[in-house]
């Protein structure tokens, strides 16, 4: 917890907490020609199950090319080390994830599972078509903001 006072622009002083956690990286995950999502899980901030993308916290920004695999490898129960046919950056820079209580950047990859690979069925809780299409059905479904960011960057990349 980090405790600020800031002087705005009529000289009053303003006083904050907030909280700066790690940078997160959320993977858009592809396999066999379909957008794929973990299992729903249960978001205590706003009180239900709800659909994201495999994520997790960055140690260095630096890392989202060693990160990704390693996220994926966890959120889909995944023993090798040999998952991706290919991996995208979303965003070269993380966006700013900011309020007055809390402080991090979100940074974005497109992986691409290789189309061999046995994606345990009960590991999946969302499938779309890797599409145009499917990707704007997956965004009415999407809740969490972070998440519909980096799923619309991928969707500015698609045919």
């Amino acid at each position: 917890m980090i405790g600020e006072r800031w002087r705005d622009g009529t000289g009053r002083d303003l006083e904050y907490w907030r909280v700066e956690k790690p940078d997160s990286l959320l993977v858009v995950t592809v396999h066999d020609g379909r957008l794929i999502t973990p299992v729903r899980s249960f978001r205590p901030g706003v009180g239900r199950m709800t659909l994201d993308f495999a994520g997790g916290r960055l140690e260095a920004s630096h890392a989202i090319a060693e990160s990704a695999p390693a996220i994926v490898r966890r959120e889909f129960k995944l023993e090798t080390d040999d998952l991706f046919e290919s991996q995208e950056a979303l965003n070269a820079v993380g966006w700013d994830v900011d309020s007055a209580t809390s402080s991090q950047r979100v940074f974005g990859v497109a992986a691409v599972l290789r189309r061999e690979l046995q994606v345990p069925e009960e590991c999946v809780g969302a499938s779309y078509p890797a599409t145009r299409a499917g990707g704007r059905e997956m965004l009415g479904e999407l809740v969490c903001l972070q998440c519909r960011a980096v799923l619309s960057a991928w969707l500015e990349r698609q045919p």
